[in-house]
């Protein structure tokens, strides 16, 4: 009996080539949390990007319908009508608290870049080139961890502005410029790593500029950790937003935030919790999407979890 021989499988049986960011994502894919945060994130990104789609028009001034601010409505309690109730103002709650993502995800989206940026070119800088500029670099971090982060952002936004002439991108730029350093001393550390492997190594040897082993071999490759942090920072720098907009320190008392939604409600929590529980709720989960991101991003990206 003659034997018979198989030919080999197809090709399409055989694995893709496997590499850092496939394994990760094959990792991120089969994990419930991931696409739970994922989920929230969309949403509220969508609630800032696009309000009118939730509620419309706008509540507040901008709102000449008076379809939802009427005083004679003041402080209704959740019903049919106003799912979340009124403010002292007489305007829908749910309109407020559904445009009050705008304010806190741009602060966070854009505190949390300029952070990163000037933390991946220092540290970058750093670690690439080491000695005197290292030193430097370290020192002035150092100097930044020495000051607790609400604290400084406090002292920032007191000493450059006043409550009636401060905007948005004074709260951004005093929340962006003191988080640089955390990103500094973790970009800094992965291309002290990165730059000593083989592949640097060789496009040294091939005569690759600094430049040019910097931006097409050490960044991508040392990344990981500071996308990691910077997804778990930015709902740090939500709860920081609302922080210093609760102790009259953040955005001018006429935005809508969740943060002034909060020091509104403070005095009236006895009579109207509402006030205070519904944009505490939306705070909480928004921090908490981007917090559970980040750590199942960290599992994903660390060899060591897998």
């Amino acid at each position: 009996m003659t034997n018979v021989i198989h030919p080999p499988e197809s090709s399409s049986t055989v694995d893709e080539s496997r590499t850092f960011w496939r394994d990760s994502w094959r990792i991120l894919r089969r994990r419930w949390l991931f696409w739970f945060s994922l989920i929230i994130i969309i949403v509220f990104i969508a609630m800032a990007a696009f309000p009118e789609a939730f509620v419309a028009p706008s509540p507040g001034p901008d709102d000449p319908s008076g379809k939802f601010c009427l005083l004679t409505n003041d402080r209704l309690a959740p019903s049919a009508e106003h799912w979340y109730g009124t403010d002292v103002q007489g305007c829908d709650y749910y309109a407020q608290v559904t445009h009050g993502a705008r304010v806190s995800l741009i602060v966070a989206l854009f505190a949390t870049l300029f952070s990163v940026t000037i933390g991946i070119l220092l540290g970058g800088l750093a670690g690439f080139y080491g000695g005197w500029l290292d030193a430097f670099v370290s020192r002035i971090a150092d100097g930044f961890f020495a000051l607790p982060y609400l604290v400084g952002a406090i002292i920032v936004l007191s000493a450059l502005t006043t409550q009636g002439s401060r905007q948005i991108w004074h709260v951004t730029v005093a929340i962006g410029s003191l988080g640089w350093p955390a990103v500094v001393r973790l970009y800094r550390s992965t291309v002290l790593q990165v730059k000593n492997l083989e592949y640097v190594q060789a496009a040294r040897a091939l005569g690759a500029s600094d430049g040019r082993i910097i931006y097409r071999h050490i960044l991508p490759n040392a990344i990981a950790p500071t996308l990691v942090y910077s997804t778990i920072g930015m709902g740090s720098v939500i709860a920081v937003e609302a922080t210093l907009s609760f102790l009259g320190i953040g955005l001018p008392i006429n935005s809508i935030s969740w943060g002034i939604m909060l020091t509104e409600a403070g005095n009236r929590i006895e009579n109207t919790p509402h006030l205070l529980i519904f944009p505490s709720i939306y705070l909480i989960v928004a921090s908490l999407g981007f917090v559970l991101m980040g750590e199942q991003l960290r599992e994903a990206f660390d060899p060591r979890q897998r």
